[in-house]
């Protein structure tokens, strides 16, 4: 699976970070990065957790 954000939609609100600290980090100006974007089925769990936490709907799975 990959992670696809929106930044147009992201807010950087930063619930993504606390559920998932190893794929999202928002920085000092407020911007969501993407720590990395290809997902392992190990950490599939968090992330999914942190895309359906999104309340902008920035963030989705693929593949």
């Amino acid at each position: 699976m990959k992670i696809v954000l929106d930044n147009d939609k992201c807010t950087g609100l930063g619930i993504c970070e606390s559920l998932a600290p190893e794929f999202f980090e928002v920085g000092d100006d407020g911007a969501l990065v993407l720590k990395q974007s290809d997902v392992p089925g190990c950490h599939l769990a968090d992330v999914e957790a942190a895309v359906d936490g999104c309340p902008t709907e920035a963030l989705r799975l693929e593949g």
